[in-house]
C-alpha cells in the first residue's frame, strides 16, 4: 500500500493507493507550523486499521512543511522505500519550462497522471489555493501554464479590501445577476471563476494549436466547485495528484 501526500498551500491530500486505485484518501489543513512528529501522530491516526505502508511518495508546495515530512519518513518510516516528487527525481514527464525548478511538484505529478491516464497533448486544470492550467504537449512533455489566483483566494482579499464585503459559501447562486451581496459574491466567485477557465483553456487551445478533442482533466480541492459549471468538456480526476505520486513512485523504485 503506497502512502501519497500531497501537500499544497491551504490543504494537504493524504491518500492510500493500491495497484493505481486510491482505497482511502483525507483532506487536512496544512499548517506551516506543524513539527514532524505532529504530522506522524496525524498520519499515524489516519493510517489506524489500514493495511501497513510498503512505500511513501510526497510532493509539496511548502517548503518548510517538505522539510518536516522529510523528517517523519526518515525517523517513523525508515525502512519503507520512499520517494519526494523533486527537481531531478525521475518522471518520465520532460519538463521544457525556462526554469523546471520554479515548477510546483504538484503541478509535475498532475500532468504526470493526466498524461498516463489519458495520453498527450492534454491540459490540467488545478483549482485550489490558486488556479493553475498546465499544458502536455503532444510530444508528451511539459511546455508551462498559466496560473491565477483560487477561489478562496481572491473572494477572501476581496473581503480584506471591501468592508462591506465579506466571505460567503462556495455554492451556485439563483442566477448570475444577483439580487442581493451574498448572491452576488456567490456569482462572482463560481461563474466568473468557471468563465476565467473556460476562456483561458480556449486562448491555450489556439496558441498551442490544440483541437477540442484535447482532453481536460479538472482536480484540485475545489473542483467540485467548478465541475458542473465550465463549458469546456473536462474528465474530473480529483484524486489526479495521488496517481501521478503512484506513477512516480513506481518509476524510482522498480
Amino acid at each position: 500500500m503506497l502512502l501519497a501526500v500531497a501537500v499544497e498551500n491551504t490543504r494537504t491530500l493524504v491518500g492510500l493507493v493500491l495497484d493505481g486505485t486510491v482505497k482511502r484518501h483525507w483532506w487536512v489543513g496544512t499548517d506551516p507550523r506543524r513539527t514532524a512528529d505532529e504530522w506522524a501522530v496525524l498520519l499515524q491516526g489516519l493510517l489506524t486499521g489500514e493495511s501497513p505502508v510498503s512505500g511513501i511518495a510526497v510532493c509539496s508546495a511548502v517548503p518548510h512543511v517538505l522539510h518536516e515530512l522529510r523528517d517523519v519518513v526518515a525517523r517513523y518510516y525508515p525502512h519503507v522505500p520512499g520517494v519526494v516528487v523533486e527537481p531531478g527525481v525521475k518522471t518520465g514527464l520532460p519538463v521544457l519550462v525556462d526554469n523546471p525548478r520554479e515548477v510546483g511538484t504538484d503541478r509535475i505529478a498532475n500532468a504526470l497522471a493526466a498524461v498516463n491516464q489519458y495520453g498527450a497533448p492534454c491540459l490540467v486544470v488545478d483549482v485550489g489555493t490558486a488556479t493553475t492550467i498546465d499544458v502536455v504537449n503532444p510530444a508528451g512533455a511539459f511546455i508551462g501554464g498559466v496560473i491565477a489566483p483560487g477561489i478562496e483566494t481572491a473572494t477572501d482579499a476581496l473581503g480584506q479590501a471591501a468592508a462591506q464585503l465579506r466571505r460567503v459559501e462556495l455554492v451556485r447562486p439563483r442566477a448570475v445577476v444577483a439580487k442581493n451581496t451574498v448572491e452576488a459574491l456567490q456569482s462572482g466567485a463560481i461563474h466568473g471563476f468557471a468563465a476565467l477557465v473556460d476562456g483561458l483553456v480556449g486562448r491555450i487551445r489556439a496558441e498551442q494549436s490544440l483541437d477540442s478533442s484535447t482532453p481536460v482533466v479538472l482536480t484540485g480541492a475545489l473542483a467540485p466547485v467548478l465541475a458542473g459549471e465550465l463549458t469546456t468538456e473536462i474528465r474530473h480526476e480529483p484524486l489526479l495528484t495521488l496517481h501521478g505520486l503512484q506513477h512516480a513512485f513506481a518509476r524510482n523504485n522498480q
